[in-house]
């Protein structure tokens, strides 16, 4: 008698939990098929006037960029001394963390694995902390065809690191170099 309701017990017990998980499971996906979709990845919304996109532009690439920038103590056109920018060096990778796009310069240069590329002028930057490279609107010249075809601007944002605020830059020190790690998201749009 004892393993009858046993058995009974624990066929009870089986079907109890499947039913219940049945029953999550339809309720889980009721509740998300009446969600909203998702947000986009990429907003402007909370990005400052002078360097958000003019409208009538879509985004056409996003990515994301580890690298560094070289800076030499020389005299600046702001100041007698200061850590200028020589040269960046950044891989782009995108939303998949494919590596897409080498970004290198002077000039602000933007090659893709396709063979097409940009050259960006900068045309604004709002500040971004600190310690932070300010966030950036540059035009773009795209040559070649692919990816990078008829990218009208570039945005830097989401930047962290690549200023230097500690280590002084005077005559003593002209010349001496400096490389700095950083991390940006560069949005790559188009007209349309």
């Amino acid at each position: 008698m004892r393993s009858i309701n046993t058995q009974a017990r624990t066929a009870g017990k089986s079907l109890l939990c499947t039913t219940l998980m049945v029953g999550g499971t339809a309720l889980i996906m009721a509740a998300c098929s009446s969600a909203p979709p998702l947000p986009k990845v990429y907003t402007q919304d909370r990005l400052p006037q002078a360097v958000m996109v003019p409208a009538g532009n879509t985004v056409a690439l996003e990515t994301r960029a580890t690298g560094i920038l070289n800076y030499e103590c020389k005299p600046t056109a702001t100041g007698p001394y200061g850590w200028v920018l020589v040269s960046p060096q950044a891989n782009l990778l995108d939303r998949t963390g494919k590596d897409v796009v080498a970004y290198s310069g002077p000039p602000a240069t933007f090659k893709h694995v396709d063979g097409s590329s940009v050259i960006g002028t900068q045309i604004a930057v709002a500040p971004n902390g600190e310690y932070t490279l300010p966030l950036q609107l540059s035009t773009a010249q795209s040559t070649g065809s692919g990816a990078l075809q008829g990218i009208s601007y570039i945005q830097r944002v989401n930047t962290k690191g690549g200023i230097e605020k500690t280590k002084p830059c005077a005559a003593l020190n002209t010349g001496e170099k400096l490389t700095l790690p950083y991390q940006a998201d560069y949005i790559f749009w188009r007209q349309g």
